[in-house]
Order: C-alpha cells, then structure tokens, then sequence
C-alpha cells in the first residue's frame, strides 16, 4: 500500500531539517506499530518520501510524504494510530491511498504557494509598486551557492494583500532543479527574510 500523509509543520519544528523530519517519521511510524516497508540490501531504508524540502525557519500546513506499507490499512486508522506518536507540532490533515505506479512524490511536485506575513510596519503603496517592478522584470539574476541564476521565472504568483499589516502571496515553482525560495524573493523586494514570517500553504502536484 502507498499512503499519502498530508500534514502540518508548526512552532519549533520549523528549525527541524529535512533529513531529521525524515527519521522523525520513521520513529513516529515504528511507535504506532505500522508495518513500514523497507528497502532491500545491506542497509534497509524506510520507504518514506517526502514531497519537497521546506527551508528552516518555514512553517507548513500543507507538507506531504508518501509511505509504503507491507499491508493495507484503512486511512483512518493509519491517520490516527500516527496523530498519536507525533509531536504537536504536526497535525494530519489528512491520509490517503495513492496508486503505486504513480512516479516518486518529489517528480509531481510543480509549484509552492507561501503566505508571508511582514513582522515589521511596512508602506502598501511602495510594496506594491516594488512587486509591480519583480513582475515587469525579463530577468532578475540572483546567486545561490556561488552560481548565478535568473529568478523571474520562478516567480509564477506574487501579490500584496492588506489586512492589518501588509502581507504577501507568493506562488512559485518547486519543480526539481527549478524551485523558487520565498527568502530570495523578498530579498528583491527589499525585504530582509528576519522580518517575515513564511508558511507554505499549498502544494501543487502533476494530475
């Protein structure tokens, strides 16, 4: 069986890295008694993926994993036997049984959707227009782990919302050897990444 766990990724957990949210599954499957699939060889790996790496400091409500398991199991019993070996910081949002012969859940992951709440008192109008400069823009080059690259067309969406204090919505894509990081493009907006507060709202998979 291939299980799709839908889940969230609150408070402290947003300073737990890729690789350890990986083992913290995998402990979390082991204590609910699930009968987790592994690999073969001499280092038998958890057959557990997930779905895209969420920089730290990032919260989620919408973080995906696929597991495989050596039976089938009702999704809401696999739901509720995991609820109760994690953290509250996760919540599942929900479970459910994917086809086998779909490709590995990281290839279908094509955009990210982030919220981006400004901690700081920040200008509507000059944010705005600034948003308006990124979206006109051909290029915007940037540098990431010294090789330069061109932003732009990794920002699908970008939009300014007013509440109480301006916010932004951003939609970017995720896709392998091609994901936009909401860091780098409030960096262009000339927004330093400490005054914001990042959740990733929506992942958006190939049909």
């Amino acid at each position: 069986m291939r299980a799709r766990i839908t889940f969230t990724k609150q408070g402290a957990l947003r300073y737990t890295g890729h690789l350890d949210l990986h083992r913290l599954w995998e402990h979390a499957m082991r204590r609910a008694d699930l009968p987790l699939s592994y690999s073969q060889g001499f280092h038998p790996q958890p057959k557990i993926s997930l779905a895209s790496a969420l920089p730290l400091g990032f919260s989620s409500r919408c973080e995906a994993l696929d597991a495989r398991f050596n039976e089938g199991l009702p999704t809401e019993e696999i739901a509720s036997r995991l609820q109760a070996s994690l953290p509250r910081e996760i919540e599942i949002v929900r479970v459910e049984s994917v086809d086998e012969k779909l490709p590995a859940l990281q290839t279908q992951v094509l955009s990210a959707v982030y919220q981006v709440q400004l901690t700081e008192p920040a200008d509507g109008l000059e944010l705005r227009r600034k948003v308006e400069e990124v979206l006109q823009a051909e290029t915007i080059q940037r540098e990431r782990r010294s090789k330069f690259y061109d932003l732009r067309p990794l920002i699908e969406e970008l939009e300014v919302a007013e509440a109480e204090k301006p916010s932004i919505r951003m939609k970017l894509a995720a896709r392998e050897g091609a994901t936009g990081r909401p860091d780098e493009v409030l960096q262009t907006l000339g927004i330093e990444p400490e005054t914001a507060r990042v959740e990733r709202t929506e992942l958006i998979f190939s049909s």
